[in-house]
């Protein structure tokens, strides 16, 4: 019975790259005679800790505890088939465990962002220094497979790895079900989700939002979840913290689902997570047109793409004013995911890839 070794950054259900990247496969390769193991680096304590502001020497700590957790995972690869390494195999900027890693054993890497640029999280940007933007060059090539979630990260890979493939980002649609009833009947909820350390996408659609609101003042409201406390000066937002037990139902009290973003090169490493939430939930969806949104979105059909603010106010408006659009822009977009971006329509190809290194 073969054994994979996941090396990854957090504990189960708590990254949503984990989540949407392999976490999402576990049970099918189980069902397929995979056993496997996830070591992360990051507790639920450490957690409380590494993502707030201030505590440098629990930080520091925390850092170094992985280390000695990266060593510890290398003394044993031996008793596994696969290691399957998602982004990195540490925080810090050295590559030292994935070549290790791939003296010993079959190594996957897997990543869907453009994580060859620095994007650190505000509380952490004293720790860039710890960085090193060639990391994800060299941590593909010390790969015999790498799995990217869009072509423009392939791109990027097989410039270093001609054994590259494109699995995107992938959403359970068994799980992220419609679920119409939960909608607010009386007035038209627009809805944002994400972590806080992307909450400045959304705020790119704030000009927007505040026409819609002023056109429309009794009529919508606006949802963010992330975090609860958020709140903007310039428009009234309901917050929610993110949760996974209520997630879908979340997601499900939206009528309109926005995605607005940057078009920057980290960006368009980005591989449409939120905006195919929405879709999986039968949510209208209107996104950003950078990177693969392009691909997922055909404008007019199952959903609509905006870039400038008066497209924003546009397509806002015209879904606002005509339920029945949403109704079909919902069902539209609830088929595209089934079809192009759901677990059971990539699971196959996703254990043929692992298969392949057992031989």
């Amino acid at each position: 019975m073969p054994k994979i070794l996941f090396i990854a950054d957090h504990r189960l259900n708590r990254s949503p790259s984990q989540r949407y990247r392999f976490e999402q496969y576990l049970s099918y390769l189980e069902s397929k005679g995979w056993r496997w193991e996830l070591s992360e680096i990051i507790t639920e304590q450490d957690d409380r800790i590494f993502y707030q502001p201030g505590n440098y020497f629990k930080k520091a700590f925390i850092l170094f505890k992985s280390i000695l957790i990266r060593f510890n995972d290398l003394r044993r690869a031996k008793n596994f088939d696969v290691i399957f390494i998602q982004r990195e195999a540490l925080l810090l900027g050295s590559s030292y465990f994935e070549k290790q890693f791939f003296k010993k054993n079959h190594v996957v890497f897997d990543f869907d962002d453009s994580i060859w640029l620095l994007d650190t999280s505000p509380e952490n940007k004293k720790f860039e220094f710890l960085k090193n933007p060639d990391k994800t060059r060299i941590n593909i090539q010390h790969a015999h497979c790498v799995i990217a979630g869009n072509s423009f990260l392939v791109n990027y890979a097989k410039q270093f790895n001609p054994n590259t493939v494109i699995i995107p980002t992938t959403i359970d649609s068994d799980f992220h079900v419609p679920n119409p009833s939960l909608r607010n009947k009386k007035k038209v909820v627009i809805g944002w989700s994400g972590s806080i350390t992307t909450i400045k996408h959304f705020e790119i659609a704030v000009p927007a939002l505040l026409k819609i609101q002023n056109r429309y003042p009794d009529q919508i409201e606006i949802h963010v979840i992330g975090q609860g406390s958020y709140a903007h000066p310039a428009i009234n937002v309901i917050s929610k913290s993110w949760n996974a037990r209520t997630e879908v139902d979340d997601l499900n009290c939206f009528d309109i689902g926005i995605m607005p973003l940057p078009d920057d090169e980290w960006v368009k490493g980005k591989c449409g997570l939120k905006g195919l939430s929405y879709m999986a939930c039968g949510v209208a969806t209107v996104m950003s047109p950078v990177g693969v949104n392009t691909e997922i979105i055909t404008h007019g059909e199952n959903g609509f793409l905006a870039s400038t603010e008066e497209e924003w106010v546009a397509c806002l408006s015209q879904l606002i004013e005509n339920p029945d659009l949403r109704e079909a822009f919902g069902k539209a977009g609830r088929e595209t995911v089934v079809k192009n971006y759901s677990v059971n329509a990539h699971k196959d190809s996703y254990l043929a890839i692992l298969n392949s290194l057992l031989k």
